[in-house]
Order: C-alpha cells, then structure tokens, then sequence
C-alpha cells in the first residue's frame, strides 16, 4: 500500500504517465527522527519486507510513542491522518519516498510552476509536497522504472 505522485501534466488526463511519475510513498515501520534511524531489523532495506522491528531504537534506546492512528503514518496512507505533514521527533512511524525520476528533474519542471497530482486525485503545490517528503526520510531511488 502506498500513494503515487505524478506530475500534473498541460494535458491533464494523461498525468498517470509513466513519463509524469515522480514516485510513491509507503508507510514503513518504526523510526528514530532524533538518530535518523529505522527500528527494523537488518535496517532501511528492510522496511517493506517484513522483517520485523526491534522494541527501541538500537541507537539512543528510546521506546516508540503512543500514537494514534490519525497521526501515523499508516494512518495516512489508510487515510486517517488528514493533518498537515510535517517531520517528527523521537521514535514514530515514518514514510519512505521511492523515486521514480530524478529529483533535479522535479526541481527543473517546478520553475515552470507544475502541479503534483496523487493517483487519488489530490492536487499539490510544490510547498505542499516538500511537506509530504518531510516524512520520508527514507527514499529509494528506482529512476525510470514503472511501477505501483
């Protein structure tokens, strides 16, 4: 499970292009946002593949928040969490970003004030989706790949 982003593109029914696919969140697991580090074992190349989650973070120790499912981030992708994103602090759930172009290219497209539309058809600006990446601080790169 996961979001899709896409560019808007000027014709606008075709921005689900695979040429218009900036990438897809995922929510993924426990995370330590003071020691930037995933609590799953065997770490970040694991978070999809359910490998399990240590208790605390193997870096400081601290155990995982309390937090509900409006403000997690499976909570968002479910969507349950309709707060704005915003990056956190201390052990809770986070999102990886799995890119499917380069990001300098969505920094060369934005100049031209692009739209980011979500396969749900939620439009973003490019503040608002800057937001979003706030919590992903796990990103994959698979550029030029298609896939969902």
């Amino acid at each position: 499970m996961g979001t899709n982003f896409y560019l808007l593109s000027d014709d606008d029914y075709d921005s689900m292009d695979p040429e218009y696919h900036i990438g897809k969140r995922s929510a993924a697991g426990w995370y330590c946002w003071d020691c930037k580090t995933t609590l799953t074992k065997g770490g970040i190349k694991n978070v999809h593949h359910g490998i399990g989650q240590y208790n605390r973070c193997p870096v400081c120790g601290k155990r995982p928040a309390k937090e509900p499912i409006e403000e997690s981030s499976a909570g968002r992708e479910l969507g349950f969490n309709k707060s704005t994103p915003k990056k956190k602090t201390g052990v809770k759930s986070c999102a990886s970003f799995t890119w499917a172009m380069p990001r300098n290219r969505l920094d060369k497209l934005n100049s031209r004030k692009k739209e980011i539309i979500d396969e749900y058809g939620r439009r973003y600006n490019i503040g608002e989706f800057q937001k979003i990446l706030e919590e992903c601080p796990i990103q994959f790169f698979n550029f030029g790949e298609w896939f969902c």
